[in-house]
């Protein structure tokens, strides 16, 4: 059986007396920890001592919580792309619209699985991370989350930076932004034929009938009950044949106001819709 050298042993016990800690006599003797714990456990720290080593302790987490702002843990590295990919406009006009972009989380709500899916897709290629899933049974709305800081900060700039560029960007780019806005925001109005989208900040909804001018479609803004409204024949059919609703993106046939009663893609309403015009 070993036996520890008692220089060794004397060592440990100096060491203790003079206030180390277990770790320190570690790191100093190169010995287990279980046989160092041994021959000192008799020789606990002193009260002043013991506060030294908490203050030490809070002046290390505090350092190390001021250096990590705004990053990662170890181990998380988030890509941030530096130009503007048709991806990265995607990813960021929907946290824009039917997401939330928080302090240390980037958040996506919607009841469609087909948005819900592209978007997770996407984040997976774009910034390499996979989100918390979660589901409510009772409403049917689904929620991705991905709670890294850095990338909260680097998608809420993006977002400011987006309001500027989509302006200038070209069509394909305007309507990937456009078509963004209305999967998530948008509904189509049968009875009053027209096409709605929802957006509490009135600097959205005159950014985007701004754009819907570049696609030469006519629109009004309701301050009032903030949303963008498209109406008349000849703006609906450009609106379907040169934005339209995403594919898969149905209206919620459970809504008490619905005259629908069963689950249609938002695409094929406005169909209806357009079709139901007198020639």
């Amino acid at each position: 059986m070993y036996k520890t050298d008692s220089s060794l042993i004397e060592k440990c016990r100096t060491l203790r007396k003079k206030g180390f800690t277990l770790g320190d006599i570690i790191k100093a003797t190169k010995l287990p920890k279980t046989t160092i714990f041994d021959h000192i456990q008799d020789i606990p720290l002193s009260v002043e001592r013991k506060r030294e080593i908490q203050e030490d302790s809070i002046k290390r987490i505090t350092e190390f919580s001021r250096k990590r702002k705004g990053k990662c843990l170890f181990g998380r590295v988030v890509p941030k792309p530096e130009g503007w990919t048709k991806k990265l406009i995607f990813l960021t006009a929907h946290f824009m619209f039917d997401g939330e972009i928080s302090k240390g989380s980037c958040i996506y709500n919607n009841r469609n699985k087909s948005l819900i899916d592209h978007v997770k897709s996407l984040m997976g290629k774009v910034f390499n991370l996979q989100p918390y899933d979660w589901f409510n049974k009772d409403t049917g709305v689904r929620r991705i989350s991905y709670h890294y800081v850095e990338l909260a900060d680097y998608i809420r700039e993006k977002a400011r930076e987006l309001k500027i560029y989509i302006k200038i960007a070209a069509l394909s780019e305007k309507k990937i932004f456009l078509k963004a806005f209305f999967d998530d925001e948008g509904s189509v109005h049968f009875d009053k034929k027209l096409v709605r989208g929802y957006q509490h900040n009135l600097e959205i909804l005159k950014l985007i009938q701004d754009l819907l001018k570049d696609f030469d479609i006519e629109s009004k803004i309701d301050e009032k009950y903030k949303e963008i409204v498209i109406s008349r024949k000849p703006n609906l059919i450009k609106f379907r044949d040169r934005i339209n609703f995403s594919k898969g993106i149905y209206i919620n046939p459970a809504r008490k106001n619905s005259i629908w009663k069963k689950k249609l893609e938002k695409r094929k309403i406005l169909d209806y819709l357009i079709n139901s015009y007198q020639k």
